[in-house]
């Protein structure tokens, strides 16, 4: 899912946009997302989301976020309130902070 438009989804999946919406291939669809690997995801992973970004919806982040949690991988998540795709360049300077403080939490916490 995204903003971007009807095109975005055959771009991503190497298909002509004709064929993609003449032919709807849920098998093709399901080999490009994330979540039929989710299995062998076995690192720790920190989602960062915005919950004003259309461009990558909150929806999509909480799907991998939680494959992940219930197959035992440490996940955290931090969704940032009123704000965009644009969080790390034009975001709210607490919000950018928290984010940056976040990051760098999570990789002291988990590399040695």
């Amino acid at each position: 899912m995204s903003d971007i438009g009807p095109y975005f989804g055959p771009d991503q999946c190497g298909i002509s946009y004709d064929d993609y919406y003449a032919r709807l291939d849920a098998d093709r669809l399901w080999k490009h997302s994330p979540l039929k690997y989710v299995d062998a995801a076995k690192t720790p992973t920190l989602f960062l989301h915005s919950d004003e970004d259309y461009r990558c919806p909150l929806p999509e982040a909480m799907q991998m976020m939680q494959a992940m949690a219930v197959r035992g991988v440490e996940t955290k998540m931090i969704v940032f309130h009123g704000e965009n795709h644009d969080l790390s360049r034009a975001g709210k300077p607490m919000h950018r902070v928290r984010r940056l403080n976040e990051i760098t939490d999570w990789f002291e916490k988990h590399v040695d």
